[in-house]
């Protein structure tokens, strides 16, 4: 299993984006253009409502929850945060041993 921690600098920008809105958090490994399936890169989506696919699972949160695909848990690590960097204007995606993606966008699906 995974354990996220969403910072509260990271839930206001995604708040804010939601903007009462019926969409959903999706952390997603994305493979499309990357060659093959181990060089993908993780990137935070929201996505309307709350119906999940048999291939994803809901994981709770400190701040909100956030769907994550079960066959791409291999890709991450037991222990994430979500963080927002004011400097870049950027999320990250962070684990104790390792930055997954220091520069990750929020996209609308």
């Amino acid at each position: 299993m995974v354990n996220i921690t969403v910072t509260p600098e990271a839930a206001e920008r995604i708040r804010k984006r939601m903007a009462g809105r019926n969409l959903s958090l999706k952390l997603k490994y994305e493979t499309d253009g990357c060659g093959c399936v181990v060089s993908g890169v993780t990137v935070l989506e929201l996505v309307d409502g709350t119906e999940l696919d048999p291939d994803e699972m809901l994981v709770e949160t400190n701040e909100m929850p956030v769907i994550i695909e079960k066959t791409k848990l291999i890709f991450l690590d037991k222990e994430l945060k979500i963080d927002y960097s004011e400097s870049s204007q950027t999320f990250r995606l962070v684990s104790p041993g390792q930055i997954l993606n220091g520069r990750m966008g929020l996209q609308e699906k």
